[in-house]
This record gives structure tokens, C-alpha cells and sequence, in this order.
């Protein structure tokens, strides 16, 4: 009983259109939709995804960039309205499926293979 009340609220929740397909390792641009006031517009954060978390409704994933020097980390569910799209630029090759090691890294010790885009 309660199982079917959790997934009827797990399908309401749920994503309508899907996002593009990404995985670990690639190099996105997540367009988040950003409220000021009376005002709506998009605001790009690009990076490489470092991190997926899977789970249903609570699936999400982490985006890391550098930033002025400084490594900036976000985490986005993946059924929030506020993220409008994900753009997959390049894909990397990667052994794991957390990339948290990159947060030791820097210049070109931090760079991933990259593969061709399909």
C-alpha cells in the first residue's frame, strides 16, 4: 500500500521530457532557468560531469569547472523544472564512475582523454 502511494508520487514527480543522454567524464552545459523578481532568462554553467547519482526521482548529477582559479561544484537533480536542458560538447574516456580525484588535480594533470563526438 504504501509502496503504490511512493510510486504514484515518484511518477507525478518525474521528469516529462527527457534530458540528453551524458555519463561521467563529459564535458556539458546545463541551462538553468534563473527567477529575478518578475523575470525569467537561462543561465549556462559548463563543466564536466563528475558524478551521477541514480535513484528514481532523486537521480542527479555533479558538474565541476574551474572558475577564476577557484574549482566550482554543482550538483543538479536531474527533475528539477529549473534545468532546462543539458548539452553534451565532448566525451571523455573514464575508468571510474566518480571523478572526485580531480579535485587534486590541476592544469593539465586535471585534463581527460577526449573521445569524438557522435
Amino acid at each position: 500500500m504504501i509502496q503504490k502511494m511512493i510510486d504514484k508520487i515518484n511518477r507525478e514527480n518525474a521528469r516529462k521530457e527527457k534530458l540528453a543522454p551524458f555519463a561521467v567524464g563529459d564535458a556539458v552545459k546545463v541551462h538553468v532557468a534563473i527567477k529575478e523578481g518578475d523575470k525569467e532568462r537561462l543561465q549556462i554553467f559548463a563543466g564536466t560531469v563528475i558524478a551521477i547519482k541514480r535513484g528514481g526521482v532523486q537521480e542527479s548529477f555533479t558538474v565541476r569547472r574551474i572558475s577564476h582559479g577557484v574549482g566550482v561544484e554543482k550538483v543538479f537533480p536531474v527533475n528539477s523544472p529549473h534545468v532546462a536542458k543539458v548539452e553534451v560538447e565532448s566525451s571523455s574516456r573514464v575508468r571510474r564512475a566518480k571523478l572526485y580525484f580531480l579535485r587534486d588535480l590541476s592544469g593539465k594533470k586535471a585534463r581527460l582523454a577526449k573521445t569524438k563526438k557522435v
